[in-house]
């Protein structure tokens, strides 16, 4: 009869396998923990299990949750990071800023190749839909909601959402001529105003 080795229990901290083998594991395990739980749901510390590393070890390769989130899902976008400085211009100039920031952004081949994917998988995945949602709306919506101050803060920022949403799924998914061909400048001209409105009347 063979003899087996009694399989040794799996040490904390930091572990073997090189810096590189490790932060794949931990992005492997988001992947998954993401794709089961959603993004509310999915945990630090449930990721590390998965991973077979300590949490501490997560933050120490990726930082945030919404960091690793955008690490896990290629997000071509950081709106927990970029959000806050737009939000802390003039109140009267937050329509044309939203939405300078975000169609500047989508001008970069490398955002707009990755935002395309990310909103094609968005678009037609049972599963993509609310994870990307869940995130949109902490990190997103939620911050703009907050610097509002007003009793239906959450409409108003989910209504600015659908119409950047709207005009970046027109201009570099569905590609409609007209959209597609217009100036950053003319585009902002005319979608701001409506944003500002969301916003603030």
């Amino acid at each position: 009869m063979p003899e087996y080795a009694v399989p040794t229990p799996r040490r904390r901290g930091r572990p073997r396998g090189g810096e590189s083998g490790t932060r794949d594991r931990i992005l492997t395990s988001a992947v998954e923990e993401f794709g089961e739980h959603g993004y509310d749901s999915a945990t630090i510390r449930g990721i590390a299990t998965r991973a077979g590393v300590d949490s501490a070890l997560v933050h120490h390769y990726f930082g945030t949750k919404a960091d690793l989130f955008a690490e896990a899902v290629g997000a071509p976008m950081r709106p927990d990071v970029d959000v806050p400085a737009i939000l802390a211009g003039p109140r009267d100039e937050l329509g044309e800023h939203i939405v300078r920031y975000v169609l500047e952004a989508w001008e970069r081949p490398d955002v707009r190749k990755r935002g395309v994917v990310l909103l094609r998988s968005a678009l037609g995945n049972r599963f993509a839909t609310p994870l990307l949602a869940s995130f949109l709306s902490r990190e997103l919506l939620g911050r703009i909601a907050a610097e509002l101050d007003v009793p239906d803060a959450e409409l108003r920022a989910s209504l600015v959402a659908s119409q950047i949403a709207g005009i970046l799924i027109a201009r570099h998914v569905l590609k409609l001529p007209a959209v597609a061909a217009a100036s950053i400048d003319d585009l902002i001209d005319r979608i701001a105003p409506t944003v500002q409105r969301y916003l603030t009347d």
